[in-house]
C-alpha cells in the first residue's frame, strides 16, 4: 500500500500551488493529498471571491480541521507543511498524528525570541491593523515580492502572485505574534519531551517571511529532545517561494530523499 502524504499550506497561498510537488511524489509511489484550510474554497479565484470563510480561522482551528481529516486515513501519513503550514505538521508530529514531517520555512512556535525586521516587515499588511485579527487581508504584488518573490525576479514573483495567492486569516499571525506572552497559546509544541517521528526543518537563506535565524531558533529548541530525530537543512539562495518558483524541484528533491533516508519511502 502507497504511503500517503498530506501537504499544508501557508498563508496566502491555495493549497494547488502543491500540485508539482503531489505530482513528483506521486512518480516516486507516494499518494498524496493537499487540503486547504478550514473556508477555502476549490480554487483559487473561487477563493478570492468570497473569502469569508476563513474569516477569524486560527492556528488550533487549521489544527484540528487536519486532524480530522487525517482520522479517515488508513495509517498514519508523513506531512510536508510551509510557512504556517510548517508549523502546523509540528503540532501534528508532537501529537503523534503523522509519523514525519518536513517544515518548510515554518511559522516559529512558541519560544522562539528573536524578530528580525524583514519578519515583522513582511507581517506589517497584516499587524498594522488590530481588526485584521478577525478577517482575511490580502498581500498586493508588491507585498507578495517583498515577503515570498525577494529571491527571484520581479516577473516570476508577480506570476507566482498571480497565479496561487488567496486572502488569508489574519488571526494566526496574530496568535503567532504574542504566543511567548500567552499561557496556552496555540502556537505552543511540544519540542522538549514529545517522542515523535523524525522532523526535517528546512530554511532557504534569503527568505524574509521566516528568515533563516528564526527557523535555526526552532531548532535550537529541539535540541534536547534526544528520543526524537530532529534535522535542520539550509537552501542556499531561496526565499519564501521556494515551494513554488522555478527552483521547487531542488528543495522537493531534498526531502524526498530525507523521508527516504528516514524510513520513509513510498512503499
Amino acid at each position: 500500500m502507497a504511503r500517503n502524504v498530506v501537504f499544508i499550506h501557508g498563508l496566502w497561498i491555495h493549497s494547488s500551488a502543491w500540485k508539482p510537488w503531489q505530482d513528483l511524489f506521486e512518480s516516486k509511489g507516494y499518494a498524496t493529498t493537499a487540503p486547504g484550510w478550514p473556508g477555502d474554497l476549490e480554487t483559487v479565484e473561487a477563493t478570492r471571491a468570497n473569502p469569508d470563510g476563513l474569516n477569524n480561522q486560527g492556528i488550533a482551528e487549521i489544527c484540528h480541521h487536519y486532524a480530522d481529516l487525517i482520522e479517515n486515513l488508513d495509517e498514519k501519513p508523513i506531512a510536508v507543511g510551509h510557512s504556517f503550514g510548517g508549523l502546523i505538521a509540528q503540532e501534528l508530529l508532537a501529537n503523534d498524528l503523522v509519523a514525519a514531517a518536513a517544515a518548510i520555512d515554518p511559522a516559529p512556535i512558541k519560544g522562539v525570541k528573536i524578530l528580525p525586521f524583514a519578519q515583522l516587515k513582511s507581517a506589517f499588511p497584516v499587524l498594522a491593523n488590530p481588526a485584521n485579527r478577525s478577517r482575511t487581508v490580502a498581500l498586493n504584488a508588491k507585498q507578495f515580492r517583498y515577503a515570498f518573490g525577494n529571491a527571484i525576479s520581479e516577473e516570476e514573483s508577480d506570476a507566482l502572485h498571480a497565479a496561487w495567492t488567496i486572502p488569508g486569516p489574519g488571526r494566526p499571525l496574530f496568535e503567532d505574534a504574542t504566543a511567548n506572552f500567552v499561557r496556552n497559546s496555540p502556537a505552543a509544541v511540544d519540542a522538549h519531551t514529545a517522542v515523535r517521528g523524525p522532523l526535517l526543518l528546512g530554511s532557504g537563506t534569503e527568505d524574509h517571511t521566516v528568515p533563516r535565524s528564526v527557523t535555526a531558533a526552532v531548532a535550537k529548541l529541539y535540541a534536547d529532545n534526544t528520543s526524537s530525530v530532529t534535522e535542520f537543512h539550509e537552501y542556499e539562495g531561496k526565499g519564501h517561494s521556494l515551494t513554488m518558483d522555478s527552483g521547487w524541484q531542488d528543495v522537493a528533491t531534498d526531502v524526498l530523499d530525507w523521508f527516504a533516508a528516514k524510513g520513509f519511502a513510498a512503499v
